[in-house]
C-alpha cells in the first residue's frame, strides 16, 4: 500500500480533469506538495493554484524532476513526454483506478455508482452528512451547489466518492457502503456490449467489505439484479423504489405541481416524513432516497435527512438553472443518453407545465450516437423544438455517416428540429424566436454549455 505522507510531492498529469482535479484537492488538503499540468487553463486550474498547487500549461519532462510520484489521466498514453521522464528516473506511476485504495486507505468508504444520477446522489449524501454534522471528506464529478467544491477533506471518518465505471476506475475501491443507482448500457468505446457493462458492476459490488451494505435502485432491473444476486448470498442490501413495491425504501404521494417536488418518505412500509426538493423529475426522487437510505445507514435520521434535502442546490451542470432572459429560462445540464435526456425533458415539462420547451442538445462521442441512435432520435419527444450541434468527438475520431445533420433529418419526421452548425448560429436561433413563456435546455457533456453564456449576455 503506497503511503501517501504529509509532504509527499505528487505531480498530477492532466489536472484539470474532473476526477484528477478533485484528487489534487484532496491531496492539497492533507499536506502533500502538489504539481500539475494540462494543455488548456481553466476555472479548476487556477483555482488549485491559488490553493497551492503548482500548474502548469503545456507538457514537459522537467515538470516531474523531484516528484515522489505521479499520477496520470487515462487520457494519456503510456509514450506522454512526462511519464516517459519519470520512468527513466524512477519515479513510480499510477493511473486513478490503481491510486484510490491508497488515497481512501483507513476510510468509511460510501461509494456511489450508477449509469444516471451518480453526480446528484453522490452530492446529496454529503449535503445530508454534513447538514447533520458528520462531517464526511468526499469526491463528486461536479462542483457541488451547497459548497461550490468537488473535493474537501472532513473531520469525519466517512469518505463519500462518486464511483465512476469509466475505465473500470471503481474497481480501485473497497466500499464499506455502496449505492447502484442504475445499470445501463453505455460508454461503448469502453465496454463493448451491455454484458461488459454489468460484468463491470456486478464486480464493483463483489469488492464491499465483508460487513458492508448495498444500496440499489429497485425500480432499475440491472440494479434490482445486483441486490438479489447479494441478498441469495445472506449479504446486507437496502434497496429502493417509487414502482417496485418490496422496495425496503419508497416514496409515495407524489406531488410535481408546484416548484419543489414533494413526497412522503415510507421505509419498510412505514411512512417517515415529507421531503421537499428544489430539484424535479422522477429521477431525483429516486436520487433522493438513495441518499436519504446511505445517509440513514450512518445514522442520520430521517427527519434530519429530509430537512437537509429540502435546501439542497443541484450540482453543476445537473439541471443547473443558469439564468433567466426576458421570461426564457435557461438550463444547464450533462444529459448525454437517451434515458438521460428523457427524463430531464420531463422534468422540465412538469415543472414548467405552461412553458414552450426548447432543447439544445450537443451530441457526445461518435461510439455513443452509433450506438444508440435510435434512442437519440426518440428522446426528445417532450421538447418543442430541438436544436442539434456538431457531435463533441471529445477523445475520438468521426465515424463516416455519424453526424449531426444526419440525426437531425431522422428527428424531423417526429418533431420540429434544425442542424445549428455554430454555437453562434443557435444563439442567434433563440434570439429570433424563444418567446416567453419559455425554457431551454442544454444538454452537454462537451463545451455547448457556453451557448447559456453567449445567450444571456448577448446585446438585445
Amino acid at each position: 500500500m503506497l503511503e501517501l505522507r504529509r509532504g509527499a510531492r505528487v505531480h498530477v498529469i492532466g489536472i484539470g480533469g474532473a476526477g484528477l482535479s478533485a484528487i489534487a484537492r484532496i491531496l492539497l488538503e492533507r499536506g502533500c506538495v502538489v504539481s500539475g499540468s494540462d494543455m488548456q487553463s481553466s476555472e479548476i486550474t487556477e483555482q488549485l493554484a491559488a490553493d497551492g498547487a503548482r500548474v502548469f500549461q503545456g507538457h514537459a519532462a522537467s515538470h516531474v524532476q523531484g516528484v515522489d510520484l505521479a499520477l496520470a489521466t487515462s487520457a494519456v498514453g503510456d509514450d506522454h513526454i512526462e511519464l516517459v521522464a519519470a520512468k527513466a528516473c524512477g519515479i513510480p506511476i499510477f493511473r486513478r483506478k490503481s491510486f484510490m485504495r491508497s488515497l481512501l486507505h483507513g476510510c468509511d468508504t460510501i461509494a456511489v455508482a450508477g449509469t444516471h444520477g451518480k453526480t446528484t446522489t453522490t452530492s446529496m449524501i454529503i449535503h445530508i452528512l454534513e447538514s447533520s454534522g458528520v462531517s464526511p471528506s468526499y469526491i463528486v464529478g461536479g462542483a457541488m451547489g451547497n459548497s461550490g467544491k468537488n473535493a474537501a477533506i472532513g473531520c469525519g471518518e466517512s469518505f463519500v466518492i462518486e464511483a465512476d465505471e469509466y475505465g473500470n476506475m471503481f474497481h480501485g475501491l473497497d466500499p464499506n457502503l455502496a449505492v447502484v443507482t442504475t445499470v445501463e448500457h453505455d460508454h461503448p468505446d469502453f465496454f463493448k456490449s451491455p454484458y461488459e457493462m454489468t460484468a463491470a458492476f456486478e464486480r464493483f459490488v463483489d469488492l464491499i467489505t465483508d460487513d458492508g451494505i448495498l444500496v440499489a435502485c429497485a425500480d432499475d432491473p440491472g440494479a434490482r439484479a445486483l441486490a438479489e444476486s447479494r441478498r441469495r448470498e445472506g449479504d446486507a442490501v437496502r434497496t429502493y423504489g417509487i414502482a417496485a413495491a418490496d422496495a425496503d425504501w419508497r416514496a409515495a404521494n407524489l406531488d410535481f405541481s408546484g416548484p419543489s417536488t414533494r413526497f412522503t418518505v415510507e421505509r419498510n412500509g412505514v411512512a417517515q416524513g415529507e421531503v421537499s426538493l428544489g430539484v424535479p423529475g422522477l429521477h431525483n426522487v429516486l436520487n433522493a432516497l438513495a441518499a436519504l437510505a446511505a445517509a440513514y445507514e450512518r445514522g442520520v435520521s430521517v427527519k434530519q435527512g429530509a430537512a437537509a434535502l429540502g435546501s439542497f442546490v443541484a450540482t453543476a451542470r445537473r439541471f443547473e438553472i443558469r439564468g433567466v432572459r426576458d421570461g426564457v429560462v435557461v438550463v444547464d445540464d450533462y444529459a448525454h443518453h437517451p434515458t438521460e435526456i428523457k427524463v430531464n425533458l420531463q422534468a422540465a415539462r412538469w415543472r414548467y407545465p405552461q412553458h414552450q420547451i426548447w432543447a439544445i442538445w450537443q451530441p457526445h462521442t461518435f461510439s455513443r450516437i452509433k450506438q444508440f441512435w435510435s434512442g437519440f432520435v426518440g428522446a426528445f419527444q417532450e421538447a418543442d423544438q430541438v436544436l442539434v450541434t456538431p457531435i463533441y468527438a471529445a477523445r475520438e475520431s468521426a465515424i463516416d455517416g455519424v453526424t449531426s445533420a444526419a440525426l437531425v433529418v431522422e428527428m424531423q419526421s417526429r418533431q420540429p428540429a434544425e442542424y445549428a452548425p455554430t454555437f453562434d448560429l443557435a444563439v442567434d436561433r433563440l434570439r429570433r424566436s424563444a418567446r416567453a413563456p419559455a425554457v431551454v435546455l442544454i444538454f452537454s457533456a462537451g463545451d455547448a454549455n457556453l451557448i447559456a453564456d453567449k445567450y444571456l449576455n448577448s446585446p438585445v
